[in-house]
């Protein structure tokens, strides 16, 4: 019986270092298993945090179209009383544009320039003449020679700024600021930036991309949608457009998009379009005049259209998901052109 025992007890043992052996190797197995596992299940928690925060930063944005955010209090700011030193020790010149026919300059010469300007010229610094030296660098690479044109204005020693009138639009201008010894020769002791005037008047720049009449036409009514699908009754309407398109291009109510003519100087166009715009439920079917259009995701739809002279009839029909409720509201915009 005690054989027996042992001998039973020793395959008992037997069995269990078996299975040990057996659950270690499939732990073994399963280990890299489980690590893919949950390196996939830390991508994805990651990439549904991604998308749930550019989910929500797009929808606060298409909510702050229509609903801003007010303006939060911010107390009155305490300023500290701190004066501006009156000079910081370079040696410059900036130039600015007032307008067509003026320019500002303003500059500084520090201690070691002066002295360099006194030494060179053999003269006290009081007794030198300081001038602003204006050259007319208008379409020229500037480099001190080759200007179209300059002119010399005196300064005082106590000036640290100057408007300048330069007389003449649309140029280019650049500023020597200097000492004129008693010999005559010029010493440059900053030079400054380039500036250009604006124009006094229109441009004479023509576009020569001329649209035609018909190419005029067919973007418009793109833009009013006019392509999509084919009828008797759209026909018509495109017709009695491009009749009426033609009789304003013709008369001058709509311009042509460029200035018209070039030998004469006063011009001016004015064009009209209507932009229909509204939201309602995501789901919805919504159509514009009988055509379908695409909402956005978050329920919204903007149109463009061209406005003609007369009465446009605008219907807007908005149907809800399980066709049980719709709605319909109709803009009717009136437009005469005197």
């Amino acid at each position: 019986m005690k054989k027996r025992a042992k001998a039973k007890t020793r395959a008992v043992k037997k069995i269990v270092k078996k299975t040990k052996k057996t659950v270690k190797a499939a732990r073994k197995k399963a280990r890299p298993v489980l690590k893919k596992a949950r390196k996939a299940r830390a991508v994805r928690k990651i990439t549904a945090g991604v998308a749930q925060r550019v989910e929500l930063g797009r929808d606060r944005a298409e909510e702050s179209k229509y609903y801003p955010r007010p303006t939060p209090y911010l107390p009155p700011r305490q300023w500290e009383h701190e004066e501006l030193p009156s000079k910081y020790g370079d040696t410059r010149i900036v130039v600015m544009t007032r307008d067509p026919h003026w320019i500002f300059a303003y500059w500084e010469v520090g201690d070691e320039r002066r002295m360099q300007i006194e030494r060179e010229a053999s003269a006290s610094w009081d007794n030198l003449r300081k001038v602003l030296r204006v050259y007319d660098v208008t379409g020229k690479d500037f480099n001190g020679l080759n200007a179209n044109r300059f002119f010399d204005i005196d300064i005082n020693s106590a000036a640290v700024n100057w408007y300048i009138n330069v007389g003449e639009a649309d140029r280019s201008w650049c500023v020597d600021l200097g000492v004129i010894t008693s010999s005559g020769k010029f010493i440059l002791i900053a030079r400054s930036n380039i500036v250009s005037t604006p124009r006094d008047n229109a441009s004479d720049v023509i576009d020569e991309e001329w649209m035609s009449i018909e190419e005029q036409f067919l973007k418009l009514y793109g833009l009013w949608g006019g392509f999509a699908g084919a009828s008797p009754g759209k026909a018509q309407i495109k017709k009695i457009m491009k009749e009426r398109l033609q009789q304003a291009l013709a008369s001058g109510g709509i311009s042509s998009f460029v200035r018209p003519e070039k030998f004469r100087g006063f011009w001016m166009v004015v064009n009209t379009e209507l932009i229909v715009y509204g939201a309602t439920e995501p789901d919805a079917t919504v159509t514009v005049q009988g055509r379908p259009i695409k909402l956005n995701r978050d329920g919204s739809f903007s149109l463009r259209f061209a406005l003609p002279d007369g009465e446009q009839v605008i219907p807007v029909k908005g149907v809800s998901h399980d066709k049980a409720e719709e709605r319909t509201i109709t803009p009717i915009v009136k437009k005469y052109t005197k």
